[in-house]
């Protein structure tokens, strides 16, 4: 049960990195509705570039999303649905724990069940990809 706990501090976490980003974000480019619409700036090529730096993160577009890097390496990556809202997968998750000062390596089986236990806060959007409920 310590196991999930850890990875249920780890997704807390997470989410909580992830809410950081979106208000430096739109801190930074006040035109910022959502976090979501980061791709449409960059593919119009209005505003922001593929790659480049805000307050203390660094980022980097790609396909469907946006990693984010802050000045103590801690990674966050998250894709974007269709509707634009942000959602991950276990494997971000795990990504953002190794990245962590004091790293945290979780197990898919941990990080499954402490997402479990973190809903209604969080939601399967479809299988194995989660978003922060509205």
């Amino acid at each position: 049960m310590e196991r999930v706990g850890a990875a249920r501090e780890l997704v807390l976490g997470y989410v909580h990195a992830l809410n950081a980003i979106d208000e430096a974000m739109r801190v930074a480019i006040p035109s910022l509705e959502r976090l979501g619409d980061v791709l449409g700036l960059v593919r119009s090529r209005r505003i922001i570039s593929r790659s480049g730096r805000v307050g203390t993160y660094s980022y980097t577009v790609h396909g469907a999303g946006c990693r984010f890097v802050s000045d103590d390496g801690t990674e966050v990556d998250v894709d974007f649905a269709a509707d634009g809202s942000e959602v991950f997968d276990l494997w971000r998750l795990r990504c953002y724990g190794l990245s962590l000062p004091e790293p945290l390596d979780v197990t898919d089986q941990d990080l499954r069940s402490a997402v479990r236990s973190l809903q209604p806060l969080l939601d399967e959007v479809r299988p194995g990809w989660f978003s922060v409920a509205n």
